[in-house]
């Protein structure tokens, strides 16, 4: 059966029907970092990324590898692995001239003994060429502009399990600064530049964390902990130095109730405590506020080089995040989305920042045409932790290194990501809440159901456990807009004990949902009935036959025929037979419970199940779907039963086994957004045309990229 539009081609076509098309930033590849491990299963990390003169070779530091690791980006859309080269240390930053690498690397064997070397490597034969001593733990390095000398940021990091983990703990950090001679350090060169007694906070401690080196050969280093940042030549004489300042913050989230985005919350004072710096010209310089001891002010700041505040983000970056669906709640009480690592390049006369959040694992790209005045041009979808980025005007691309592999949690590994700047619609987000009245925070979307006027109606799941919540989804535009959330409310407060993960209209004004029990955290199976007001008017729970067999994986997604509910049960209970699961019937005016089998695909890694349902023109759609990520995804597909076998038996007997047939694999369409295919395709949803929209849920930001991928499969 033939679609009439698919994937990521409906997603361009819709966009290329607005406004003519402009230049955007789009993810074209990524490479996952353990295809240039010896062993595929060892732990590896792409953190700090570099590239080499001619564009064609990444070079990136993976710290718990202790070595560089390069990739050939001659066809950016087709990374390939060019291996390792092993340091015999910690990798803590690379900075590439030409075809040399130079990497600082930590060889301290105690806090209070720090140490660490300068290694330059030819990245073309992997041998070392130099090896200079640093006199301490290195931290940053950055190449001058016109390759005269690098900079490095000697940081001789405090033991945050000493005493209160504070400032005061011996060395101090330094910056040092080595001439380039013929491409590579010249070691006897060194200038030791020492940045003690500047700042107001730990002044006799300070750990310089980002350096950055302009056209003038000026260098600019944040003393993170310090809250302070400075500016230098490469002498060595300081040429200002100044508070990196604090921001009063409002219309945050920032307590630690989790399971609920609530951004009325306010803090004043909030030290920005600087990590990336990035030079804008030679008088302007941008920070990211992650924030560490005492502070993380969620956004950035661009300062004239004589302190001068020039611009200030607030919380402007972090609702934008919020929007995006890739606000990582579990950090509230921290430091937000912890803006981190930074980039900057002009890309055909557009000078652009980039600023990557750690935690909420994307990037805001900002126009800063006008330093006073930067305009946020797109956000990009990045893999897990964003922790370096490079850009590559010549070559119209821009780099980002993700430093989170979850290999030990069966998650997902580090993954460089690749972006072209192309005359084309941005592909992503593809569903955002930007634009609606008021900030809607969302997240971890489950189940859907098809609306009037092209509306869809989306719930979110457990991760959100304090705030159950409807989101209504207008399909007409690109991307799509959730344009109002409903709370469910119980007695007039918010509904606890919910694990929604299916929504279908009840015919009425107002929904039926079905919600996933989980036993041993005392969430009920169950089924509810709201109104249009998101008010539980009935609560249905498990009949006897099903709870005497019921199991954590319960209820994901629900439709109605008729006057009858249907449930499709994720995978097997107790009483059900390898490979098979229930589709679980309950009519609305009989109160008879009833169910069907379903035949599901296995697998050799990992399980299989169903996590949505949806009735249409006499059959049932169901999506089926592994627990497999990126390269090891197997079965993320849609699924057709005939109307006529959804004839239920009784519950405790021989229940009748339905026949499936494929209708759409959803992994091309997955691959399509050019990172990696993400597990969870939760939500299905079918117009009265016929037309389907599929969601995937992000699992609110927690081990995750953030992405929601949210599409149009045409008309089925």
């Amino acid at each position: 059966m033939a679609l009439k539009l698919s994937g990521l081609a409906s997603i361009l076509a819709i966009a290329a029907t607005g406004a003519a098309a402009e230049m955007n930033f789009n993810r074209i590849s990524s490479f996952a970092t353990f295809k240039n491990n010896a062993e595929a299963a060892a732990e590896s990390s792409a953190e700090i990324i570099s590239v080499s003169g001619d564009g064609l070779t990444l070079v990136y530091s993976d710290s718990p590898l202790g070595v560089l690791g390069l990739i050939d980006i001659t066809d950016p859309h087709n990374p390939k692995p060019k291996g390792n080269i092993t340091l015999g240390g910690e990798p803590t930053a690379v900075s590439v001239l030409g075809n040399v690498a130079m990497a600082g690397v930590n060889t301290s064997q105690s806090y209070t003994a720090p140490s660490g070397v300068l290694k330059a490597y030819d990245i073309t034969t992997k041998a070392e060429l130099v090896q200079c001593d640093l006199g301490g733990q290195p931290d940053s390095t950055a190449i001058a502009p016109d390759g005269s000398f690098i900079a490095i940021a000697i940081e001789n990091e405090r033991d945050e399990d000493l005493g209160d983990g504070g400032l005061g703990q011996m060395p101090g950090g330094f910056v040092v600064t080595f001439d380039i001679e013929n491409g590579i350090p010249a070691c006897d060169s060194m200038v030791k530049v020492n940045v003690d007694n500047l700042a107001g906070i730990g002044p006799n401690d300070p750990e310089p964390e980002f350096v950055d080196v302009n056209a003038k050969g000026e260098i600019v280093v944040t003393l993170q902990e310090n809250n302070h940042i400075v500016v230098i030549d490469k002498a060595g004489a300081v040429l200002s130095h100044f508070s990196a300042g604090s921001v009063d913050l409002k219309d945050i989230d920032a307590t630690d109730e989790r399971g609920a985005l609530r951004f009325s919350e306010s803090q004043t004072g909030r030290l920005r405590e600087p990590d990336g710096v990035q030079w804008i010209d030679d008088d302007h310089f941008a920070i990211a506020n992650e924030g560490d001891m005492n502070g993380g002010a969620r956004g950035w700041t661009i300062f004239n080089k004589n302190g001068t505040e020039v611009y200030e983000a607030g919380n402007s970056f972090e609702h934008a995040i919020v929007q995006l669906g890739h606000y990582p709640d579990k950090r509230s009480d921290a430091k937000g989305a912890e803006p981190e690592g930074m980039e900057f390049a002009t890309f055909e006369g557009t000078p652009y920042v980039f600023i990557l959040a750690e935690r909420a694992s994307v990037v805001g790209v900002y126009d800063v045409s006008n330093p006073a005045v930067p305009t946020l041009k797109q956000m990009l979808p990045s893999g897990i932790a964003p922790e370096g980025a490079i850009a590559i005007p010549a070559r119209g691309l821009f780099v980002t290194a993700n430093e989170a592999d979850l290999i030990e949690d069966g998650g997902i590994r580090s993954h460089v990501m690749i972006y072209e700047y192309q005359n084309a619609p941005a592909a992503y987000p593809q569903i955002t809440s930007e634009g609606a009245e008021t900030l809607i925070g969302w997240g971890a979307l489950s189940g859907m159901v098809a609306g009037d006027e092209a509306m869809i109606y989306a719930v979110n799941d457990s991760f959100y456990g304090y705030q159950p919540t409807i989101f209504t989804i207008d399909t007409t535009t690109f991307p799509a807009r959730i344009t109002r959330a409903l709370p469910i409310t119980r007695g007039g407060f918010p509904a606890q004990k919910l694990d929604l993960e299916g929504i279908t209209r009840d015919g009425e004004g107002g929904f039926w949902l079905a919600s996933e029990g989980r036993t041993d955290r005392m969430i009920p199976h169950g089924i509810y009935n709201v109104n249009a007001k998101g008010e539980i008017k009935q609560e249905i729970s498990l009949p006897a036959e099903l709870l005497a067999v019921e199991k954590r994986f319960g209820f994901e997604g629900i439709t109605l025929i008729d006057d009858t509910l249907w449930m499709a049960v994720q995978r097997e209970w107790k009483d059900d037979p390898a490979n098979h699961v229930k589709l679980v019937s309950y009519n609305t005016k009989t109160k008879e419970w009833g169910a069907v089998l379903y035949p599901k695909a296995s697998v050799g890694t990992g399980w299989v199940g169903l996590s949505e349902i949806v009735a249409h023109e006499g059959n049932v759609y169901v999506v089926e779907r592994d627990n497999q990520i990126g390269d090891n995804a197997v079965i993320k597909k849609v699924y057709r039963i005939a109307g006529d076998q959804m004839v239920p038996a009784a519950l405790g007997g021989t229940l009748p086994v339905v026949v499936k047939e494929e209708v759409k694999d959803l992994i091309p369409d997955l691959k399509a957004n050019n990172g990696y295919v993400v597990d969870k395709v939760e939500g299905l949803a079918i117009f009265a045309d016929g037309t389907a929209w599929v969601s995937t849920d992000n699992d609110g930001v927690d081990d995750s990229s953030g992405e929601t991928f949210f599409w149009s499969l045409g008309q089925l």
